[in-house]
């Protein structure tokens, strides 16, 4: 569902802020991510705790339409971990891609998909699944920008800019996203 269609300003609150460095402390020394060639722990560590950010602020903003289910905090075994929605309003899923500022001043805004032989983001199978994007304001913490919910099938795909990814990742720029 497009509940709304401009970009949404969130400042996050210290508890969410301190509830997602917690999970992003616990879940890096169950995760790998040595098939896509990811095998820093600090970068680990920083993507679970920004995707979580981008989770907290999404979920402030869906709370103005419903009953906000997620984020899930539970940290599983390598061999239970789900792929889901990270959030649910009225039984619709909602994936959640997260990016930082400076992140995006480097390569551009934009939000990355894993898209290789050895994994795949499920949600690239399903035209009908609703993703939406946050740009995490690393400049002003913790400020996100929530863009509105987009279809897979809405967005254009691009080759990330570094070449080492390309094999393994497609990309959604912002500057492909139309708002309505």
């Amino acid at each position: 569902m497009k509940f709304y269609s401009d970009i949404r300003q969130v400042n996050l609150e210290k508890d969410a802020v301190l509830k997602a460095w917690d999970f992003a402390n616990e879940v890096t020394a169950t995760t790998s991510y040595s098939d896509s060639n990811q095998s820093q722990i600090k970068k680990i560590k920083d993507d679970h705790f920004v995707s979580k950010l981008g989770e907290e602020a999404c979920k402030i903003v869906l709370s103005e339409f419903g009953y906000v289910k997620g984020p899930d905090y539970s940290i599983y075994p390598a061999n239970q971990k789900s792929w889901d929605d990270d959030l649910f309003i009225n039984d619709i899923g909602f994936a959640v891609k997260t990016q930082r500022r400076t992140a995006a001043r480097k390569y551009s805004l934009s939000w990355t998909f894993q898209s290789g032989k050895t994994r795949s983001d499920s949600i690239l199978e399903n035209p009908e699944a609703w993703v939406i994007f946050v740009e995490y304001d690393d400049f002003h913490p913790y400020n996100c920008c929530v863009y509105p919910p987009y279809q897979i099938k809405s967005l254009s795909f691009k080759e990330p800019k570094l070449q080492h990814l390309k094999a393994h990742k497609k990309v959604v720029y912002a500057e492909t996203l139309l708002l309505s």
